[in-house]
């Protein structure tokens, strides 16, 4: 059962956003990989592209597991973690899950040369940029309390800190 809690979680969330959404404006505009592009730009567009996709696969991945093994929940709201992940890295930036999302879309966009997925990107970026403050945070100070304004105090929303932030040492240190 827990497992298809979250293959559906999954597919409902980030399978529509990286997955649904970009199929269907890519065939709607025609976009194909270089779209448009010479030879050169178009060879360069593939290698960033698959770059970034990488990237972005690597931080979805990356996030889901530990949700699943750590947090023991879900990635959606309906079925939320009952512990607060602090660990891989949530220990440089508190939505690595969003950023591994942004990365996959501004690949895809920059693999195809769409203007209609970098305005895609753009959307997903500007409403994460507004429901996870207003939404999603007091949500998790409500579930989590202390330890999530203490985490939140030491770790940036968007911006990965450089050096991994150490739950254990912010508690000795208050």
């Amino acid at each position: 059962m827990r497992a298809l809690q979250h293959a559906l979680a999954v597919l409902l969330l980030p399978g529509v956003v990286v997955v649904l959404v970009p199929a269907f404006i890519a065939w709607r505009t025609g976009s194909t990989v270089g779209s448009g592009l010479p030879v050169v730009l178009a060879g360069a567009a593939v290698l960033l592209g698959g770059v970034l996709l990488v990237i972005g696969s690597v931080f979805v991945v990356w996030t889901i597991a530990l949700f699943v093994r750590m947090g023991r929940g879900t990635l959606a709201p309906w079925n939320p973690t009952s512990r607060l992940v602090v660990h891989g890295p949530y220990r440089h930036v508190r939505n690595p899950m969003i950023s591994g999302v942004l990365f996959l879309l501004f690949g895809e966009a920059v693999l195809l040369g769409s203007v209609p997925l970098l305005v895609w990107f753009a959307l997903v970026g500007a409403v994460n940029a507004i429901y996870l403050p207003l939404v999603e945070e007091p949500g998790l100070v409500r579930r989590y309390g202390e330890a999530y304004e203490q985490y939140r105090a030491h770790v940036p929303r968007w911006f990965p800190r450089r050096r991994p932030w150490d739950p254990d040492q912010a508690t000795l240190a208050s």
